[in-house]
């Protein structure tokens, strides 16, 4: 025991076999490539389904365009601001609900035109040989197609199928969705093309599309999508960018989708729509001038009426007379005084409007520009205009920022402070204004004094002549300005201009990426059984070769038996040039170094038990072979059945189990009556017996001592047939009459806990001499988990490097016969 212990050592800890792993994958090739196989036919039925998507985009540019009227020379000017923050107000517009509900709606594109296609319905748009003309105000089915077949050049049919009695309905006017009766079952009614179709869910006219042709008997279909959700679907595709760094004003619109005329349309439709927009907001402030201009024109149009009748009135109730020249001197000084009178009152008037206008309202966007009445301090035109463009700004900002925000409370900060300013600057003005008014006052009275001298019709007239030139230089300076701001109206050109519009030019295809399809089928087919592998691997605690033996155990491996499928287990004797059968001579060779290092004793047989932790393993199997190479080499030999509990070893002897060790155990038998001599030479058999009750407390008894003594005084070798070693404690109870033992493991099945447990025995000493004998061998390259085969103790018989001479069957084996066999081996 002392000995013993100084030559233990502890074994090699348990770690990952990554060529194991990778060489159990290589026997589950075909696997793999099924696996690959399956996962590519997936991903080319998934590719032929999947719509082809395309990108198309347009180029748009963002300028200032300085009106050519805008001059120093011209009385009414705009201020509308750089590019400065424009671009930011155009990218946000893009993307409002508001901007993308007028395209959409412009373009009804909540109606698709359809056709059944190979895997799906096809949006075919403008293929569609006919043009559906809507009737907006009424009510239009949502979901479901409409089919329509055409019957002839001039006739086709609407049909569907209801599954109730109602029907979800949109109306296009004003987006209201309701709900209507519509017939149930199927529906089929036949119309002329350009005909009225009014029906509960479907109201339009739909006449034949120019240049297109409708086979008869094809079918057509008509869907009507919710407008609000497919407001919201372009509302997050389309996308805006700037081009470049370089170039910030000028920005890239893109959308994608599966038809590449509709993306068109929405592009160029989008830049057609937003420049309008935005020219009609350049326009606001020309057009709130030109109607006060129109108001005060109409005004003082009425007054020069007034004033002409009532002076050919005059002239007709009196007789014409002259005026000295020096009363007409007098009575032009006072005409000049009077106009700028009345100037003065109209911005009087016009101030004390603003004033009123700022106080009273919150919508500034309407506000006409000061210099339309002559007004042209410095303080008041910039004040009006940042008033104005912060008023357009938050009005813009109002269609995707939600109330509330910190965007418009900065905005209306920035307009109080405005305002707070402007309302002072205009006190200022007014009293300045009150001044020259009381100047002009003075001046008129003094020449009207002047004029007191004159008769009284004179005096009438020279009035009346005042108050005519007056009304009509009023009127052409108000209509010399209304001139003025059409011409800048109408010269206004929109901000947003188009560099390069959307156009269909055959590209623009961006997916579906089906080479990236195929190679996630690859990766999926090859690692999805990978990972199988890997976890079946992992779950597998079996042993599968003698590196993993070596691996566990300090124990040496004795031989190695490789698998042979056989009718009974007497292989060496019915088939002695065969591999099995060499590997069992190799293991007689290595006990005979066990036994040699033992000591011969005089005229006293050697034992060899042969257990296994588990049944299955082999064991009966190398305990009837090593006998049989024993037998022949001429050592007189006996075969002891002492696994008392599942008996096997009489079958292939061809004698009964009536009577065998547990008869002699308890006494009832002799050893001759229980012993039987096989038809092989020099090997005698004991089977078991019947099973006892109690085999553990017989093997214990005396009367084993006395069979073994009495088998080893008349055999050379007995062999010791035990139960398995992991299953019952019998085999311990014999240890102590073993000379060898041989620990049976079976490739692909002894677990490798069994191991531990083998090895605790060993290192307590409850077993000697033992060794492993790997049954079930194959021999494969590269750490037992290659292909091919050596040692002579391979798969079968017939390959080994002994030669063919001792194997047997060879010289009967053709050509094609051992290519196949090579094929299933390497399989």
């Amino acid at each position: 025991m002392e000995d013993y212990e100084n030559d233990y050592s502890e074994p090699r800890g348990i770690t990952f076999d990554f060529r194991g792993f990778l060489f159990k994958a290589l026997n589950l090739w075909k696997l793999i490539i099924l696996s690959i196989g399956v996962a590519l036919v997936i991903a080319y039925f998934i590719n032929v389904r999947k719509q082809n998507i395309y990108r198309l985009d347009s180029l748009i540019s963002i300028e200032s365009e300085q009106n050519p009227f805008f001059t120093a020379n011209t009385s009414i000017s705009f201020n509308w601001g750089g590019v400065s923050g424009k671009v930011g107000k155009i990218m946000t517009s893009i993307k409002t609900r508001s901007h993308n509900e007028l395209v959409v709606d412009s373009l009804e594109y909540y109606m698709q035109y359809l056709q059944q296609g190979e895997y799906r319905m096809e949006d075919i748009y403008k293929q569609a040989p006919f043009i559906v003309i809507l009737d907006k105000t009424k009510g239009q089915f949502l979901g479901a197609p409409i089919g329509i077949r055409i019957i002839n050049e001039k006739q086709f049919e609407i049909f569907n199928e209801f599954k109730g009695t109602v029907a979800n309905v949109q109306r296009p006017l004003d987006k209201e969705r309701f709900q209507v009766s519509v017939p149930q079952g199927d529906f089929k009614k036949v119309y002329n093309f350009g005909e009225e179709i009014s029906l509960p869910f479907f109201n339009a006219q739909i006449t034949p599309r120019p240049g297109h042709i409708a086979n008869k008997g094809s079918v057509y279909y008509v869907r009507f999508l919710n407008f609000d959700g497919v407001v919201s679907g372009y509302q997050n595709g389309i996308k805006i960018d700037p081009f470049s760094k370089e170039s910030a004003s000028v920005l890239k619109l893109s959308l994608t989708g599966t038809n590449k005329a509709k993306i068109v349309d929405y592009l160029n439709a989008t830049t057609v729509i937003l420049s309008k927009m935005e020219l009609d907001r350049k326009n606001l402030y020309a057009t709130n001038t030109i109607k006060f201009i129109d108001s005060s024109l109409n005004a003082v149009n009425n007054n020069l009426k007034d004033v002409t009748d009532e002076m050919n009135t005059f002239r007709k109730d009196n007789q014409l007379f002259d005026v000295t020249e020096e009363m007409s001197i007098v009575s032009e000084k006072l005409k000049v005084l009077d106009l700028n009178r009345e100037e003065e009152r109209t911005k009087l008037n016009y101030l004390n409007a603003l004033e009123t206008y700022l106080r009273t309202k919150t919508d500034y966007t309407k506000i006409a520009a000061p210099s339309s009445v002559g007004i042209n301090e410095s303080n008041i035109l910039t004040s009006v205009a940042k008033i104005t463009t912060l008023a357009i700004e938050r009005q813009t900002k109002e269609y995707t920022v939600k109330e509330g925000n910190l965007i418009f409370k900065d905005i209306d900060r920035q307009i109080n402070a405005e305002k707070n300013v402007l309302l002072e600057t205009i006190d200022n003005t007014k009293r300045t204004i009150g001044i020259n008014l009381g100047a002009i006052n003075g001046n008129i009275a003094r020449f009207e004094a002047q004029l007191s001298n004159l008769p009284e019709e004179q005096q009438e007239y020279l009035k009346i002549q005042r108050k005519m030139d007056i009304s009509q230089e009023a009127y052409n300076i108000y209509l010399t300005k209304r001139g003025e701001a059409a011409i800048v109206k109408a010269a206004n050109v929109s901000d947003i201009s188009t560099i390069d519009e959307a156009k269909d030019i055959g590209g623009g295809f961006i997916g579906p990426n089906k080479s990236l399809s195929y190679m996630m089928a690859l990766m999926v087919g090859f690692f999805a059984p990978m990972f199988f592998i890997f976890v079946i691997f992992l779950l597998d605690n079996t042993i599968h070769g003698s590196d993993e033996i070596e691996r566990l155990s300090t124990i040496p491996i004795i031989g190695l038996i490789g698998k042979y499928i056989y009718k009974n287990n007497l292989v060496v004797f019915e088939r002695p040039k065969s591999a099995v059968s060499e590997s069992f001579r190799s293991i007689r060779s290595s006990l005979q170094f066990i036994y040699k290092k033992q000591g011969e004793a005089e005229g006293k047989g050697k034992t060899i038990m042969i257990t296994s932790s588990v049944s299955g393993e082999g064991k009966t199997f190398c305990a009837i072979n090593v006998a049989t190479v024993y037998a022949l080499s001429g050592k007189k030999t006996l075969l002891l059945g002492l696994d008392l509990r599942k008996p096997k070893i009489f079958d292939d002897f061809e004698i009964t189990n009536d009577k065998g060790v547990v008869n002699y155990l308890i006494g009832e038998s002799s050893f001759d009556e229980v012993n039987h001599h096989s038809f092989i030479d020099n090997l005698d058999v004991i089977p078991s017996g019947p099973v006892p009750p109690n085999p553990s407390e017989l093997l214990m008894g005396d009367r084993m001592k006395e069979l073994i003594e009495h088998a080893r005084k008349h055999y050379d070798m007995i062999v010791l047939d035990t139960p398995p070693l992991g299953l019952v404690t019998d085999p311990l109870e014999l240890t102590q009459y073993a000379d060898a033992t041989l620990f049976m493991v079976r490739l692909d099945y002894t677990k490798r806990g069994m191991l531990a447990l083998i090895n605790a025995k060993y290192k307590m000493g409850e077993v000697k001499n033992i060794s492993f004998v790997l049954n079930f061998y194959k021999h494969k390259t590269n750490n037992n988990y290659g292909y091919g085969y050596g040692y002579g103790y391979g798969y079968g018989y017939g390959y080994g490097v002994y030669g063919n001479a001792y194997h047997e069957g060879n010289d009967k084996t053709s050509l094609l016969k051992r290519f196949k066999r090579f094929i299933k081996i390497n399989s």
